[in-house]
């Protein structure tokens, strides 16, 4: 079986002082759980891996393994190296070109919640907020001088939101190169590059 690289992202850890999980151990209930070259980056639980088991299985088995390690049920999604790849190159053209004027964020969704069904519930202020669909994906750009008037919070309340994980852009570009300086070539010979 091939080995392939994924990054799991944890939804609601280490968020407002809840759900406290130190990197070292959720690296550490990973490793034992057979799953290789593992690494977080930065505390929001992103966590890099490698693995041969079925890629549809791995949601599921890094919630029951982390469940059992912490006590907490937690939401995961998990994109591979080249699923990751694709979101980056399909984003909007310019998303997060702007840092200084754009917040720009990443709304990554767990399965059976689609773009289009989680566009149905994301509300957006006119002259503030824009939202575009991707595969798998929200790409949500809000004006920074004006982001305290943003209704991104709202999706909060939105029962969709459950299966929901956000990252910033720069998390989310960061993320990918990570997998890239480590396996420059797994995500190229599927996609080409970027």
């Amino acid at each position: 079986m091939t080995t392939r690289q994924y990054v799991a992202l944890l939804r609601g850890i280490n968020v407002g002082g809840r759900n406290k999980v130190a990197m070292a151990d959720l690296r550490a209930a990973f490793e034992a759980h057979g799953y290789g070259a593992v690494r977080t980056y930065i505390q929001s639980g992103n966590v890099l891996f490698e693995s041969s088991a079925p890629a549809r299985s791995l949601e599921t088995d890094i919630e029951e393994v982390l469940e059992r390690r912490f006590g907490v049920p937690l939401v995961v999604v998990v994109r591979s190296h080249t699923q990751l790849g694709t979101l980056v190159d399909d984003a909007p053209t310019g998303f997060g070109a702007s840092p200084d004027t754009y917040h720009s964020d990443t709304l990554f969704l767990k399965a059976p919640l689609t773009a289009k069904q989680a566009m149905k519930v994301v509300e957006l202020r006119e002259g503030v907020d824009q939202a575009w669909p991707g595969r798998g994906v929200l790409y949500f750009s809000r004006l920074s001088a004006l982001r305290t008037k943003s209704r991104m919070g709202r999706i909060a309340a939105k029962p969709e939101y459950k299966l929901m994980t956000i990252r910033s852009w720069a998390t989310t570009t960061k993320l990918l190169s990570l997998l890239d300086d480590s396996h420059p070539t797994e995500r190229g010979s599927v996609t080409g590059t970027r």
